[in-house]
């Protein structure tokens, strides 16, 4: 049986989005600190600088880098290296 392939960088920042706005607290401080707006957030979810602003920012607290990692079933480090390679 071969390996299931990794998840995309870009499906691993749209899952996080997706985790990252089921709390109001976490989502208005997503905004405060990468100055993005809802307008822009929404615009941008295929742009790969604002993929990547969303997994800075998980990236930016540990806390949540831990948790959104849990309930994506993914390592950290996955999530870290999708940041990077989102930021190429």
């Amino acid at each position: 049986m071969s390996p299931v392939p990794k998840r995309a960088p870009e499906t691993i920042a749209l899952e996080a989005l997706g985790w990252v706005l089921t709390e109001q607290d976490r989502a208005e401080r997503l905004l405060a600190l990468t100055g993005l707006t809802p307008q822009a957030l929404r615009g941008g979810l295929g742009d790969r600088a604002v993929l990547a602003a969303v997994l800075e920012f998980l990236a930016g607290h540990e806390a949540d880098l831990i948790a959104a990692a849990i309930a994506l079933d993914l390592p950290p480090e996955e999530i870290s290296a999708a940041s990077r390679a989102l930021a190429q």
